[in-house]
């Protein structure tokens, strides 16, 4: 029995050029932001030094700060750390040299009667481990690709990669909008969502190429559309079912996970909404307009071959 897609009040594929252009609007203020001010770099991407300050009980961050102002100094960030916030990681943009470091942890091992841990990175050390975490991406957005381009077909895998290049934009866009710092934890979350992202995708994908294989003649856009709005409908559930999951664990480690995981939980949580986003209404969305086209060349080159046969076989 074939799917007539008037039959569903849920039809996603009609709305396919407002998905497309909220997107593409979001996203295009994204490059903006990201051209003009750019992300928070953390020091994991940048020359710097980070003191921890290891307490006996609780502190505050006015705390750590006012002690660092005694002794002449202004950290660029303070955030906390530790079961009951017993540590306050100060970060120095620039990096502080040896003398530095020294009277630093002379004052807070007096004040605290611990020795505070000073690790500096310096530039070659930022630029590598930037390097190497766009490789990190960059590989294993390949591979997702490769993947599944090669369980499908290639316009599958075209698709699959506008939506993680949405996925990857979207996250930037709103750590660029809130000015998070971003470190090596955030590179660690946008991995996992690209993960989460080609599975929601693949799950999508599946569906719909068993939809496809039921037909026995695609001829026409309301055709493809009648699929691919069939296949969202049939996945939607789990889909929907799938994130609200995740993004409740996401949630609770952003707001019980202390300072340490809120870079990772909240890129979790932004990029998760993404990926289902991305997943239902740009990936198969997309698939549906390039396969149409494919199959009107299809058609349009198999009437080219009858008028040549024909006009052959009357001369």
């Amino acid at each position: 029995m074939k799917f007539d897609h008037r039959e569903s009040r849920l039809d996603f594929v009609k709305h396919r050029k407002k998905f497309f252009m909220f997107s593409a609007v979001f996203l295009l203020i994204g490059v903006i932001l990201l051209s003009t001010l750019g992300l928070n770099l953390g020091i994991d991407f940048r020359s710097g030094t980070t003191v921890d300050v290891l307490a006996e009980d609780s502190v505050s961050e006015d705390e750590i700060a006012s002690e660092f102002a005694e002794i002449g100094y202004e950290p660029d960030d303070i955030v906390l750390a530790g079961e009951n916030n017993d540590i306050g990681r100060a970060s120095f943009i620039g990096g502080l040299d040896q003398q530095e470091s020294l009277e630093i942890q002379n004052h807070f091992e007096e004040t605290y009667g611990n020795v505070p841990n000073v690790s500096t990175v310096t530039p070659i050390v930022g630029e590598e481990l930037a390097m190497n975490a766009f490789i990190s991406v960059l590989i294993a957005s390949l591979g997702i690709i490769l993947y599944v381009t090669i369980r499908f077909e290639f316009l599958y895998g075209i698709s699959a990669i506008v939506a993680l290049f949405h996925d990857a934009l979207f996250i930037l866009t709103i750590f660029s909008i809130v000015q998070m710092e971003v470190n090596i934890p955030f590179i660690a979350a946008v991995l996992t969502i690209i993960g989460y992202s080609i599975n929601d995708t693949i799950v999508t994908f599946d569906r719909i190429r068993e939809n496809m294989a039921k037909e026995k003649v695609v001829e026409t856009f309301d055709q493809i559309s009648a699929v691919v709005n069939k296949s969202l409908i049939q996945t939607l559930a789990r889909s929907i079912n799938t994130v609200l999951t995740v993004v409740f664990a996401a949630g609770a480690l952003l707001l019980l996970g202390g300072e340490g995981l809120r870079v990772f939980s909240f890129a979790l949580v932004v990029g998760l909404v993404a990926g289902t986003y991305s997943s239902l209404f740009i990936a198969a969305q997309l698939w549906a307009v390039l396969k149409s086209k494919q199959v009107k060349r299809r058609l349009e080159k198999e009437r080219l071959e009858r008028e040549a046969e024909e006009e052959a076989s009357t001369t």
